[in-house]
C-alpha cells in the first residue's frame, strides 16, 4: 500500500517542493509562452487560468488522487513549472508522473532530467511502488524518444484515450518503468545529469 505524503525533494539544478499558492506569480510568469502547451490537456494564459489550474491541483492533493510539485530552479529561487504524481494506485503500488510543463527558458537544460530522476527515486526507493508510468500525445515524438531514452519501456497506444482543449481527439503513447527496472534506470539518468551533451530533444518530455 502507497502512503503518499507531501515531500521536498532538493537536486542540484531544481528543487520539487508542494505546490501552493506561494507559487503564484512565479508560475504565471513562467507559464506565459504557447510552446509550453502545445502537447498539453491544459492551457495557462491569464491569471484565472492559473487559478483554475491550482484550485484543480491542489485538490486534486487534498482527495489523494495526486501530489503536484512545485519546480524551484535553485539558481534563482524562482518556480519555473510543475509536475506531479497522478493517477495513484495505492492499493497496487503504482502511479504516474505527469502533468509537467517548464517555462522554455529551460528547456535544453538539466532540469526535466534532474525532475524525472528525483521522482523516480522517490518513487521506488522511499514509496515502494512497483511501477510508475509515463505518457505523452502519439503526435510528440521528440516526448517520445525522450522518455525511451531514460529506459522505460513503451506498452503500447490507447487510441481515441482522450479529447483535448481544442477537440481533438487525441492518441495516447504509454511508458512504464517497473521496479526490477529501475537500478539500471537510475544509472541512466545519473549518467545523463553527469554528462554536459543533453540532446535537444531532452525537454520535449513535458507532456501528459
Amino acid at each position: 500500500m502507497l502512503n503518499i505524503k507531501p515531500v521536498t525533494l532538493t537536486g542540484t539544478h531544481v528543487r520539487l517542493e508542494p505546490l501552493a499558492e506561494r507559487h503564484a506569480d512565479d508560475l504565471l510568469a513562467a507559464a506565459l509562452d504557447e510552446r509550453i502547451w502545445t502537447y498539453m490537456s491544459t492551457k495557462i494564459e491569464n491569471r484565472n487560468d492559473l487559478t483554475l489550474y491550482m484550485a484543480q491541483a491542489l485538490e486534486a492533493a487534498r482527495s489523494g488522487a495526486a501530489l503536484p510539485f512545485a519546480i524551484i530552479h535553485l539558481g534563482t529561487g524562482k518556480a519555473i513549472g510543475s509536475t506531479r504524481f497522478g493517477n495513484i494506485a495505492h492499493k497496487d503500488r503504482g502511479l504516474e508522473i505527469g502533468w509537467t510543463w517548464i517555462t522554455p527558458a529551460y528547456w535544453k537544460t538539466p532540469v526535466n532530467t534532474e525532475c524525472k530522476w528525483l521522482l523516480l527515486r522517490h518513487c521506488f526507493e522511499e514509496l515502494g511502488c512497483i511501477r510508475v508510468s509515463l505518457k505523452t500525445d502519439a503526435r510528440n515524438l521528440n516526448s517520445q524518444r525522450a522518455i525511451a531514452r531514460i529506459g522505460a519501456v513503451r506498452e503500447g497506444v490507447l487510441r481515441n484515450h482522450m479529447i483535448t482543449r481544442d477537440g481533438y481527439v487525441r492518441d495516447t503513447v504509454y511508458f512504464s518503468v517497473i521496479d526490477r527496472e529501475w537500478p539500471e534506470v537510475d544509472q541512466r539518468l545519473r549518467a545523463m545529469l553527469k554528462s554536459a551533451d543533453h540532446r535537444k530533444d531532452e525537454n520535449d518530455s513535458l507532456s501528459s
